[in-house]
């Protein structure tokens, strides 16, 4: 690690002669293969961009030339050479570095991401800010292909093409996958224009090698020859000049032509072709199953870890399959999530009924609806953090024509590693404000299940909200039963204290209600709130408790708020749940815990309002 030792800035990069950089690129791969394996994180697509994040750092002066990064769970190189080499112990871990590029944490890091498909109207901003201010620096967006599928980037892309005065060069990341396998037909437009790459690389050579006035004698000839040969690309017709596709691992064609390229003015666009896990033959292999491993021996390679817990995921892979046999109207869709959703085994056994509509949140929401029009019972399966980009097509495609689709919200509530952007904090509060929405949080793998067939059959727009990870070990019927729809139940009597419990908030609140000797409210229903139970648990407790992982403001505790004052009843309230501000990454457990909202923090919360004054609360009495 001798290279990669000299190596605190880009600047020091750009003083190593070029002869240097393919072994410093081997040193970055290992020292980023040891650390991963160490701390867990995202491998695949970290491994896939040594060349391009070395390449990129040599050519341009950064931090004042821009780089964006779209998703950027492939910046673990960029945050190895711009500072942070000695910090990737603490990677993803609390009040350690991010998995993703934040601007809080580095100069380097010019736009927080960890959503697709941002990368290029950034990236067009800062171009865009340069030239009003007066500015020389280049702006660049590194994007993939499964983020290139999205509608946004597109729509960037159009905006860009008209500015024939920026410096601006979008990167386009071509490995042939996003998370899942590829889909689409951009993926098969990538395809046939890789099996156009002799007459790309010729047209490189041209740009690369000739003086200015043969290149441009070559360049006429080029557009001559180009209706002859091959159409003018897609990207070409956005009116950026189009490059490639170079090998994306290839040192000695990528920094000859981003040096050409910096030297370019308008919208251009460079398509490199990598390859996932690059180095490591096992990711080379595997790619989706080391995208985001946690920690492994790397000369031994994953080995799947035993556990006597099924996951949500699980849960709802499995209940999937198994209502798909009993109705055959059901579809499911997947925004390129086939693997994270658990819709792996579906398409296997039910294809024709299967669709990754790729990265495009938006289209997969209106697209269920289409199919709900026409009497299929579409089941969206979409991470809690995902939907949020779909919301106007929630309300007006879906809600506001009462369409039958059912929502199954994986990774709701804190996530952990992942941190802020991952995080499924507002669903409740955005959700249930919606009419026509039917809002269920499960509080173990059982009643996930029933909640998901209660959904399915409900006549109407219904989502389950369910955590990441494994539930509490609850045994998991086979049967396709359903809960009555609105109705919470008590799961312990108590006095005084009344303990309102949603979803995952149900079992800390069990053990919370022990010590206290609270009555504690499985609420199960967010919307349409059970308010006959909001009724009843005031008018025999002296006090309510709220408890949800989920953001306080707009949430299920001021459901309950609107309830009470709806029937008059003046009592008071605690309401426990997420504050009012970004939880970063760390471990879940150690998260909700410092939230307040573990069974010791529940407790402690309800003391804390109420011992010092009315009512008094009764202990273990």
């Amino acid at each position: 690690m001798n290279l990669l030792k000299m190596i605190d800035t880009p600047a020091d990069l750009r003083k190593l002669p070029r002869m240097q950089l393919k072994p410093l690129a081997d040193e970055l791969r290992a020292f980023l293969l040891d650390s991963v394996s160490k701390t867990g994180g995202h491998l695949s697509s970290n491994l896939g961009t040594v060349e391009l994040t070395i390449a990129l750092h040599y050519v341009f002066n950064t931090p004042e030339d821009r780089i964006v990064w779209d998703v950027g769970h492939q910046t673990y190189p960029h945050k190895i050479l711009a500072g942070r080499r000695d910090q990737m112990p603490t990677l993803r871990q609390l009040n350690g570095i991010s998995g993703f590029p934040r601007r809080s944490e580095s100069e380097y890091d010019t736009f927080g991401t960890a959503h697709s498909s941002t990368s290029i109207s950034a990236a067009l901003g800062m171009a865009l800010a340069a030239k009003t201010k007066g500015e020389s620096r280049h702006s660049i967006a590194v994007i993939g292909d499964g983020a290139m599928t999205a509608g946004m980037a597109f729509e960037a892309l159009n905006n860009a093409g008209v500015y024939n005065d920026i410096n601006l060069l979008v990167i386009l990341n071509d490995n042939d996958m996003s998370i899942s396998p590829p889909v689409g037909a951009l993926n098969r437009y990538l395809a046939r224009l890789m099996s156009g790459k002799f007459y790309a690389a010729a047209k490189n050579v041209g740009k690369s090698v000739l003086p200015g006035p043969m290149l441009e004698l070559a360049k006429r000839l080029e557009e001559h020859a180009k209706g002859m040969v091959v159409p003018a690309t897609m990207f070409e017709e956005f009116g950026f000049n189009y490059i490639g596709p170079i090998d994306g691992h290839d040192l000695e064609s990528l920094i000859p032509t981003l040096q050409n390229l910096k030297n370019l003015r308008g919208p251009q666009f460079l398509h490199v072709v990598t390859k996932k896990g690059q180095g490591y033959k096992l990711a080379e292999a595997d790619p989706v199953l080391y995208h985001g491993p946690g920690k492994f021996n790397p000369a031994e390679g994953i080995k799947p870890a035993p556990s006597s817990k099924m996951t949500y995921t699980q849960v709802f892979g499995d209940w999937l399959c198994d209502m798909a046999e009993h109705d055959t109207r059901l579809v499911g869709i997947t925004p390129a999530m086939r693997e994270g959703s658990g819709l792996v085994e579906f398409e296997r056994r039910f294809p024709g009924r299967y669709y990754d509509v790729g990265i495009a949140e938006q289209h997969a929401v209106t697209f269920a609806a289409g199919l709900a029009c026409e009497g299929l019972k579409p089941v969206v399966a979409i991470y809690s953090t995902f939907l949020q980009r779909g919301y106007d097509q929630l309300i007006h495609d879906v809600a506001l024509q009462n369409l039958d689709v059912t929502f199954a919200l994986d990774r709701s509530g804190l996530v952990g590693a992942d941190g802020a952007t991952h995080a499924g904090n507002y669903d409740i509060a955005f959700m249930r404000c919606i009419p026509n929405m039917v809002v269920m949080a499960a509080s173990d793998e059982n009643e996930c299940r029933q909640m998901l067939s209660t959904a399915f059959h409900h006549h109407g727009p219904a989502a389950v909200r369910y955590p990441r990870g494994a539930g509490i070990g609850a045994t998991v019927e086979k049967s396709l039963g359903t809960i009555p729809m609105g109705k919470g139940e008590v799961r312990r009597e108590g006095k005084c204290i009344a303990i309102l419990a949603f979803g995952t908030m149900v079992a800390p609140s069990l053990k919370a209600g022990d010590e206290l000797n609270a009555t504690v409210a499985n609420m199960r229903f967010v919307k349409p709130l059970d308010t006959d139970l909001v009724r009843q648990l005031a008018q025999t407790h002296d006090a309510l408790v709220t408890v949800e992982e989920g953001a306080i403001m707009g949430g299920a505790g001021s459901a309950v708020a609107e309830a009470l004052a709806e029937a008059g009843i003046v009592k008071p309230v605690l309401h426990l749940g997420l504050p009012d501000k970004f939880i970063d990454h760390g471990d879940q457990a150690q998260l909700l815990a410092l939230c307040g909202l573990d069974a010791a923090g529940i407790a402690a919360s309800i003391r804390k309002r109420f011992d010092k004054g009315e009512p008094r609360l009764v202990v273990n009495n």
